[in-house]
């Protein structure tokens, strides 16, 4: 509490709310006792002016274009650090030391492999069922099968539930590629590293050795990093509501994930590679440069500019860097839609029009590139994208679980149907 309030008069009445001070960003009006005592609600289609919470995970400036999770920059942390570590900094707080790196990695590594008898459940899906219908599915169903797991209100519970999902969720983003492919399962292996071993599993064949590219790796991980929490969105604020009624963890998840699967959300990066093949080829760039600036026009350039990022996306910045190494080493010869987007990046970062309007490309841009050329489709983005918030989700549900303050979710409205009616009966209507 800063000590400062701030005053709101409603007709005659006069209410004096208490404002909170964070130690970054704006202050926050508490408006939780804005009901009691001014018999009135707040009215904020989308919380966009809300605070729905306090936390100490991730915190963001769009306007300055920072992002940092428990106050470490992305910049050093992708470039510095690997997933794995990245995931313990946001789920205890703090960086490990190597001993408690060790352990972790170790943790996670033999909570992999699934419930054999899961199997199963994937053979009960559709063979050209989407991948994230297929991962909604099957992480809501691991309550049925790690029943020992779901009592929030244990800590060791919820320690070994984080850790499942964690572990988990590569195998399954794995498993319902493919599923979807009709290749046979392949299992994971301890000695791989996170971003490895998905890999492995995705494209690896009984009928021969896989060896996983470093530089392909590398990209991975930071595309898992980079995209590991992004303080309260849409699906990270839906796992937060679902927990809030005391719902065991998996079944938390699968909101979340449920949620990322709109296309306003984690569907960004697939909108912008269908935005590539949509433009064809690199002559049309031009043409397309200038549709994008007719406000007439109901074409929009997708992986450019962002809706909180008001100046250059600072993940992107990181993975750009992977995306020109992913790109020299696989090559772009024989793929157009890599060429459109080499091209039209270097076309919009030339353009006055785009400088000036900061419309820079994002992080979806880039991922979008890199998921491409690693030769996953666009129906895997998603699922990859599912695999990296997994533990931003994991980490602000296990923070509101621990909140004293915590209360199950109760958004008001703004009524305006009908008031009271009387039952017509219906041989009078």
């Amino acid at each position: 509490m800063s000590g400062k309030t701030a005053k709101l008069v409603i007709g005659s009445k006069e209410v004096e709310l208490p404002i909170h001070s964070p130690t970054a960003g704006p202050d926050v009006i508490d408006i939780g006792q804005l009901y009691a005592k001014g018999d009135v609600f707040t009215y904020d289609p989308g919380y966009t002016s809300t605070a729905s919470c306090d936390s100490t995970i991730t915190f963001i400036d769009g306007e300055e274009g920072i992002l940092l999770h428990r106050g470490y920059p992305i910049e050093q942390l992708s470039s510095k650090s690997h997933f794995l570590e990245v995931c313990y900094l946001l789920l205890y707080g703090g960086l490990p030391n190597v001993a408690e790196l060790t352990d972790f990695e170790t943790r996670v590594t033999r909570h992999t492999m699934l419930h054999e008898q899961m199997m199963n459940f994937f053979r009960g899906f559709r063979r050209d069922a989407h991948p994230m219908a297929v991962m909604t599915g099957v992480v809501g169903a691991m309550s049925a099968f790690y029943h020992d797991s779901i009592d929030v209100n244990d800590p060791w519970q919820r320690e070994v539930a984080s850790i499942r999902l964690i572990a988990k969720m590569p195998t399954i983003a794995a498993m319902a590629f493919k599923y979807n492919t009709g290749q046979p399962f392949v299992y994971p292996r301890n000695d791989l590293d996170y971003a490895s071993n998905f890999l492995r599993m995705c494209f690896a064949v009984p009928a021969e050795d896989y060896e996983v590219n470093p530089i392909l790796s590398r990209a991975m991980d930071r595309i898992f990093t980079l995209h590991a929490d992004h303080e309260q969105n849409a699906s990270t604020s839906t796992v937060r509501l679902a927990s809030s009624s005391g719902a065991n963890p998996f079944a938390c998840i699968a909101a979340g994930i449920a949620c990322l699967w709109g296309p306003a959300h984690g569907g960004a990066n697939q909108a912008c590679l269908e935005m590539l093949e949509e433009i064809g080829t690199v002559d049309k760039i031009p043409e397309f440069i200038e549709r994008a600036k007719d406000k007439n026009d109901p074409f929009r350039l997708m992986g450019f500019g962002h809706r909180v990022y008001k100046n250059r996306d600072p993940r992107a910045t990181v993975l750009k860097e992977s995306a020109d190494e992913v790109l020299e080493l696989l090559g772009v010869e024989n793929n157009s839609i890599l060429q459109v987007a080499k091209k039209l990046e270097e076309t919009a970062l030339a353009d006055e029009y785009f400088i000036e309007k900061k419309l820079f490309p994002n992080v979806d841009f880039y991922s979008g590139i890199i998921l491409e050329a690693m030769g996953f489709p666009t129906s895997m983005f998603t699922p990859i994208f599912a695999v990296s918030r997994t533990i931003g989700w994991v980490s602000q549900w296990k923070e509101m679980i621990t909140d004293p303050k915590m209360k199950i979710g109760r958004p008001r409205q703004l009524y305006i149907g009908e008031t009271k009616r009387d039952y017509v009966d219906i041989g009078d209507r």
